[in-house]
């Protein structure tokens, strides 16, 4: 049996259109739950997710180099994309 090393970083998806994990947490909660339970897992999760995304962005800071000085440049700077004919 052949392993993987770096595992792909596409999730594979089901028949179902859900991939593992999202099957794996159907089958965790395979059951009735109270809304004061449901909600405390609500949170978790978004905590969870939260605090990765600040962790990834404050890794991507750090590997651009981004520094207070380029947050306030943009606190003022207009950075909406312009259509196309914009200038017409």
């Amino acid at each position: 049996m052949k392993f993987d090393i770096i595992p792909n970083m596409k999730p594979k998806t089901h028949i179902s259109g859900l991939n593992e994990v999202q099957i794996a947490l159907l089958r965790m909660f395979n059951r009735n739950i109270p809304d004061e339970e449901l909600l405390e897992i609500r949170r978790v999760l978004v905590n969870h997710l939260s605090q990765r995304l600040f962790n990834e962005v404050d890794a991507m800071v750090v590997k651009k180099g981004i520094t207070e000085a380029d947050y306030k440049q943009l606190e003022f700077a207009d950075v909406r994309t312009k259509p196309d004919n914009a200038d017409e």
